[in-house]
């Protein structure tokens, strides 16, 4: 039987129990020496006679499994119920989206990045059966998102994109491609394919290396060059003003396209030079579209059967039986 449980990183919450059983064993050392400290055990012995600690403990003990239920409720318990034999017949399309601070250059309007991200929203619209994640890039590459069906989850994270995302600064395709790798499924060799949009700055002989081993993979990257070749300042919003170089020069951005066209060739895949977003999309597409596509069970249509409801009972029980336990013995009637 498969099982998962929904929230697995509350399971730290497990951690909070042995510092408990600690501060119990130390609340009964510093009762100990309390007592110690009062006077004469035995009238210490006559005013503390009703007290059971073995009540006591056992009080701690239900209270201590009680919170272990409740964070066991809380990660919930699943196991697959009946699907709804959804099929999904699609390839799998990551996205990788340069946010360097060269992506502000404005040569194109409003600037390249977010010419970068009309372009992206579009082909999501374009998209029905494919499953498609996000990889966000400068100095250092990140998943975004992993592969989803979920449009409009990727609309979001596209459009809240930007330098902010990636404090390292630089651009480095080849980290992009390798992360973006992760995402696919290793022991297929089709169905997979990388959109790369960049002003590709990098001049990294990396990238291209690791584009043939990627082609060896099954897998198709499609560049997307946004800029111009003549260049542009790079504007920085905090001052509005052309960043500067140490010595006081305007940097100057320019599109490298040789790189991005080696990337599309080593792979089979087709380059463009971003102008219009719509246009970009439409070839961008059609290009998808040659490749094989693959039956899929989408699990996000499987129903799941949850049992938190059964640890929260069981804690609310002990709980209760906690409170009714009195911590003085039974006292005998004479």
């Amino acid at each position: 039987m498969n099982i998962r449980f929904e929230h697995l990183e509350l399971l730290i919450g497990l951690a909070a129990i042995p510092l408990l059983i600690l501060a119990f064993l130390a609340l009964l050392r510093w009762k100990k020496k309390t007592r110690e400290k009062i006077g004469d055990p035995r009238l210490v012995n006559q005013l503390v006679n009703n007290y059971s600690p073995v009540k006591f403990a056992v009080k701690f003990g239900l209270a201590a499994l009680a919170i272990v239920l409740i964070i066991l409720a809380a990660v919930n318990l699943q196991k697959p119920g009946e699907a709804d034999n959804v099929s999904r017949k699609g390839v799998d399309v990551m996205i990788l989206m340069d946010v360097s601070n060269s992506m502000l250059a404005e040569d194109i309007k409003p600037n390249r990045l977010e010419r970068a991200k009309q372009m992206v929203l579009r082909l999501t619209d374009k998209m029905q059966n494919d499953r498609i994640g996000l990889v966000l890039f400068a100095g250092r590459a990140y998943m975004q998102m992993p592969l989803t069906t979920d449009y409009g989850a990727t609309k979001m994270y596209v459009q809240n994109s930007g330098p902010e995302v990636v404090p390292t600064q630089g651009t480095v395709i080849s980290e992009a491609l390798r992360v973006a790798n992760t995402a696919f499924n290793n022991k297929e060799r089709k169905y997979k394919a990388m959109v790369l949009i960049s002003d590709g700055e990098d001049h990294d002989p990396e990238a291209i290396k690791l584009a043939q081993t990627l082609a060896q993979n099954g897998v198709m990257i499609n560049t997307i060059g946004i800029g111009s070749p003549e260049g542009s300042p790079i504007i920085d919003y905090s001052t509005n003003e052309a960043k500067k170089d140490a010595q006081g020069n305007t940097i100057i951005t320019k599109l490298n396209e040789p790189e991005l066209q080696q990337l599309a060739q080593a792979t089979n895949g087709i380059y463009l030079r971003l102008e219009d977003a719509s246009d970009a999309a439409n070839k961008i597409s059609a290009q998808l579209s040659t490749i094989e596509a693959k039956a899929t069970g989408d699990k996000s249509f499987v129903n799941y059967k949850s049992f938190f409801q059964w640890f929260a009972a069981a804690a609310l029980l002990l709980l209760v039986i906690e409170l009714l336990i009195p911590e003085r013995k039974k006292v005998k009637l004479a």
